[in-house]
């Protein structure tokens, strides 16, 4: 199956979902500045229900049952459809293309990842992988800036290698 177009806040949402059957507003708490997710990646209880309609309009996933709500309406739980967890297990463990994503979107993919104990070291190897060969750019690019280009690339450059660092030493 090819990966569907999701935004990273639907990526975040699915994945969520993908934990076990949920509803709306848990996925918002988990995605709030406080919340296990959110101080990675916030969501707004807004986003959060017009990326769970957008999941079931892909049939990533479907509703399955309600639950009483506390002192409001009852709760559509909503549970990951076969294709939707082929699609959130792939997109998982397939490394960001670009440095600047590393602290958004490879970083949630991480505690995402640590919420359901999965061993995160492909993506860790996958995403060193990627990242090597934008170094060494990064290193020629400084190398050959001046001025204020010559700070950017150096900002640049040693943030990835940072990046890259932790990867390693969080390989084991």
């Amino acid at each position: 199956m090819e990966s569907p177009e999701l935004s990273l806040t639907e990526w975040v949402v699915l994945a969520l979902v993908a934990e076990g059957p949920t509803h709306g507003f848990a996925v918002s708490r988990l995605t709030a500045p406080s919340g296990p997710v959110g101080t990675i990646w916030q969501v707004p209880r807004p986003r959060v229900y017009r990326a769970l309609d957008r999941l079931v309009e892909l049939s990533l996933a479907e509703p399955s049952g309600t639950e009483p709500g506390r002192g409001g309406p009852h709760r559509t739980l909503l549970a990951v459809t076969a294709p939707g967890r082929s699609a959130v297990d792939a997109w998982l463990m397939r490394p960001v293309r670009h440095i600047r994503d590393v602290r958004s979107e490879f970083l949630v993919k991480l505690a995402l990842l640590d919420r359901v104990t999965t061993d995160p070291r492909p993506l860790l190897e996958a995403q060193a992988e990627r990242i090597e060969p934008i170094i060494a750019g990064l290193r020629e690019q400084r190398d050959q800036a001046h001025g204020f280009e010559h700070l950017v690339a150096s900002w640049r450059y040693e943030t990835a290698e940072t990046a890259l660092r932790l990867m390693r030493t969080t390989r084991g």
